[in-house]
Parts: C-alpha cells; structure tokens; sequence
C-alpha cells in the first residue's frame, strides 16, 4: 500500500511539474510573439491600439494552434500584427510586412486565410483611397496628382475594368497612370517598388485603364497640365 502511495504521489508530483513547466513556455512564447509584434510596429510606425489588438489575437490564435496546423510563432505574431491593421483600417501590406518581419509574403498570406476562416471574425476593408494617400506621399507627390489618381482608381472599379484586381494594385496603376501623363512622371520600377506591387501587374492595370482612356477624361480637372511619355504615346496616340 506505500508503495502504491508513493507511486501516485510521484505521478501526481510529474502532472504538477508538467503544468508549471507547459505554463512557463506558454508564457515565454507570449512575451516572444509580443517582442516580434513591437519591433514589427515600430519600424511600420503603428500604433499602441494595433499593438494591442495584435496581441490579443496572437493569444486567440495560440490557444487554436494544434487546430490550425500551423506552427511558426513568428509567423503568426506578423499575420496577428497584418490583420490588426486591417481592423483598424491602417493600409499595410504583406509586402511590407513581410520585409520587416523576415516571414516570406507567401506565408503571411496563407496564415491571414487560415486564421480569418477559424476566428471568423469581420476585418474594415481598406480602401483603394488609403494605398493611394500613403504611396502618393511616399513618391512625393502633389495633391493634384493624389485627387486625380484616386478618381482614376474609383472611375476604374465604375467601369469594371479592374475587378479582379485588389485595392493595393489598383492604388499603383492608377498612380502610375497619372505620372504617366503628367510632367511629374513616376517610372513604372520607382512606384513597384514603393507599393511592393510587381511591376508587371502594375502595367498590365495600367493597359486595362489605358485602353478605355476616353471613359477616364472626366477625372481630371480642367487646368490639369498633360505631357504625354513616350510609352503612353506608343500605346495610345491621342489623350482625350
């Protein structure tokens, strides 16, 4: 009977040791998710609120981790920190999230799905608009320039043209459409490189609006100042 006594004793003791152990590495990934999640923030300027949320839904996240099937941690925090920006309608990118992270843009975008469909939780969409604002500044250019390609950007969701395309490369299209016919010209590799959106996609954006440019006359002011490039002219000869 001691003998049994002890043995159950022993177990219990092993169970013991095992949670505070479990507890210990819970709490040690916590304050590692939460280190990568600052660093990550502050190079991107975000805010305490996204920080925040960020965190919370790292601990969401953890707790269903064995579910998801995924296993990075540091993945997970920049996925976590991605989709608190979009909760808080702050225009990041995978791109940008990614080359500040260290977790490859292909990943962060099969974690965003996964995590999105088990949380089922509601994300505000970032809007064309807020690319536009961000990547205008970024290139340095004029009021005038960012009205003119946020029209274009909205003109060319009106007319179908870029359905498919996702609120990110149209922002870079129609920026570098408006650079295109303006004397403030942008080159196609400056603003990919600027919105992390391949240049390839930007001119093929680009030819799509291009191409039903007369639609798109409307969306500039009346003393806006055209100077046509040299590729514009080769892909359509006359501007409205």
């Amino acid at each position: 009977m001691l003998a049994e006594k002890n043995t159950s004793n022993c177990d219990e003791k092993e169970d013991v040791d095992k949670q505070n152990n479990d507890i210990k590495i819970s709490d040690q990934v916590s304050i590692n998710a939460n280190t990568k999640i600052r660093f990550i923030a502050n190079k991107l300027k975000l805010s305490q609120t996204i920080v925040d949320r960020a965190d919370d839904l790292f601990q969401q996240v953890h707790c269903m981790k064995s579910v998801l099937k995924v296993r990075s941690n540091n993945a997970i925090a920049s996925t976590c920190l991605y989709i608190a920006c979009r909760q808080e309608k702050v225009a990041r990118t995978f791109t940008e999230v990614s080359d500040v992270s260290n977790v490859s843009k292909k990943k962060i975008g099969r974690y965003f799905k996964l995590i999105m469909r088990a949380l089922k939780t509601n994300i505000n969409l970032v809007s064309t608009r807020d690319f536009t604002v961000r990547f205008c500044n970024n290139l340095d250019l004029s009021k005038e320039m960012l009205r003119v390609a946020t029209n274009i950007a909205e003109r060319a969701f009106e007319l179908g043209v870029v359905s498919s395309r996702s609120p990110i490369s149209v922002a870079a299209a129609a920026i570098y459409f408006v650079s295109q016919v303006s004397n403030d010209v942008r080159s196609r590799k400056k603003v990919a490189e600027v919105t992390g959106v391949h240049e390839q996609a930007i001119e093929q954006s680009f030819r799509r609006m291009y191409c039903r440019l007369d639609e798109f006359s409307e969306v500039f002011p009346q003393n806006f100042q055209f100077c046509v490039s040299e590729h514009t002219i080769n892909n359509k000869q006359q501007i409205f």
